[in-house]
């Protein structure tokens, strides 16, 4: 039985998730349609990387049964080769690119990411451990990834959206004891199945299902959900026997927050600050603006005068309020047609914005970012967003950031999903389009790919009603904050 680089890399992070790819693969669940896009993204990354390389001769147009064959041909022409595939000891692996430097090779691995990861060292290790198994002389180990400073203007330009960083150095030294993991890892996949090691949270670069059921096992208020903590704190917790928030010892260090936590679990209840909430609320200034962007970010920028992975707004959803508790008013914008939403999204929010009341955003970090980036880049907008926009923005999830109001079925989140269920019966799991990074796909799958109208119009509503539910979250968490004060 093989063991192949992906393998390699999960055995890595969990030895459970290696058993199970080898022998036990009907228990891996099916790919959500955001990883599906995720890889076919990650190719598109790839065919730009292959412009990049004159008589570049491609391994993977070759049926899978005659790779490494035509791969020992392609080495005896000295030309760079993309996936070129080895197979030696029962290690398998495949290369982006070997490049041909005199009587050695470079190998150059391709990531949509725009840094270095821990785990693209490992990555390169494995190969250059194969690839000298077979004989091949290595020279330098390369990282080509994308450069988040690129800007797009016009056709994209291969040679600008991705940059090469030499990692050889780094992986010399990720190298050491490469055989005996290697060796560890064909010992798990010719024994039973090993069980879930808690130590494994320290090393799982990429969340997976495994991870997800041990956290579903554990109970409720248990010592990962202390808001914030390290799992390298956490680990060590655990495996003393310490699973609950009220066991967690006396002397173990906790932060504020987290002995607020601890507290609550002892004596139950929930923490409620009515000075501060009282504060945040009479500090409103109306008409509030209750508010909320979605945005799509593509590793390779769609439009002009945008980077990789820059949150682009396409949507937005405003809840218009006069005065406390009086009726609302909704505004929702979706933009129409392929073109840069942002201009069209733009010139809306100038006339739906108004010139006084506080807008109330949840997470104000993105919003003033995406606001920030708009100005920036159309100066007609940049007085308004800088002078007017901005500095009228208020956070209401800094209610719950800041610990004013804490209920333990929070599980130690302040997200706005986990933050309404506590103030209003409005669900977000009722919707067609239940998060934001659904959102996102859909948007970009009926407005760039190709869809029936019917289709299209099914997921713009449904992307509607999605955004407009945010800002109404808002209100509904502002109701009941109002009603706490009052209690």
């Amino acid at each position: 039985m093989n063991l192949t680089k992906s393998n390699y890399l999960s055995g890595l992070q969990c030895p459970k998730l290696l058993w199970i790819e080898k022998d036990g693969k009907e228990k891996i669940p099916e790919l959500s349609e955001i990883d599906k896009n995720k890889i076919r993204e990650g190719y598109l990354i790839e065919e730009l990387a292959k412009t990049l390389f004159p008589n570049l001769i491609d391994i993977s147009k070759v049926s899978f049964n005659k790779q490494i064959e035509e791969t020992k041909k392609a080495l005896n022409k000295k030309v760079p080769i993309f996936q070129a595939t080895f197979s030696v000891d029962s290690l398998y692996s495949r290369a982006d690119f070997l490049i041909p430097v005199g009587n050695k090779w470079d190998i150059i691995e391709i990531k949509s990411s725009t840094e270095i990861k821990d785990i693209h060292l490992e990555d390169l290790a494995f190969q250059k451990y194969v690839y000298e198994k077979a004989e091949l002389k290595i020279r330098n180990c390369i990282v080509m990834h994308v450069n988040k400073e690129y800007v797009r203007d016009g056709n994209i330009e291969p040679s600008e959206i991705l940059m090469q960083t030499d990692a050889t150095e780094k992986v010399e030294k990720v190298m050491k004891g490469i055989e005996e993991r290697i060796n560890k890892m064909f010992e798990i996949i010719n024994s039973e199945c090993p069980e879930f090691s808690v130590d494994d949270l320290l090393t799982i670069e990429y969340s997976n299902f495994l991870q997800d059921e041990f956290m579903d096992y554990l109970p409720y208020e248990n010592i990962f959900q202390f808001v914030r903590i390290l799992k390298k704190k956490a680990v060590p917790l655990y495996k003393e026997g310490v699973v609950k928030m009220k066991d967690v010892p006396d002397d173990f260090k906790l932060n504020d927050k987290q002995k607020i936590q601890r507290l609550l679990s002892e004596k139950g209840g929930i923490h409620k600050d009515k000075k501060q909430i009282k504060y945040f609320l009479d500090n409103l200034q109306y008409p509030v603006y209750y508010f909320d962007f979605e945005t799509i970010n593509s590793a390779i920028p769609k439009f002009d005068k945008s980077k990789p992975y820059q949150q682009i707004p396409f949507q937005y959803s405003l809840h218009i309020q006069e005065e406390p508790n009086g009726e609302l008013k909704h505004i929702s914008f979706l933009a129409e047609g392929t073109d840069d939403p942002r201009i069209a999204l733009f010139k809306s929010l100038k006339d739906n914005l108004g010139n006084k009341g506080d807008i109330l955003v949840y997470n104000q970090s993105f919003e003033k970012m995406v606001l920030k980036q708009g100005g920036e880049l159309f100066p007609e907008y940049s007085d308004l967003v800088k002078n007017n926009f901005l500095p009228r923005i208020k956070d209401l999830m800094k209610v719950f950031f800041d610990f004013h109001y804490y209920n333990p079925k929070q599980k130690g989140s302040v997200s706005i999903k986990k933050v309404l269920p506590l103030f209003s019966d409005l669900k977000y799991d009722e919707l067609e389009i239940k998060k934001g990074d659904v959102a996102s796909f859909e948007f970009e799958r009926v407005t760039y790919g190709d869809v029936s109208d019917e289709d299209r119009k099914k997921v713009r509503d449904a992307l509607e009603t999605y955004c407009g539910l945010d800002t109404l979250a808002e209100v509904e968490i502002v109701n009941g904050l109002r009603e706490i004060i009052k209690s």
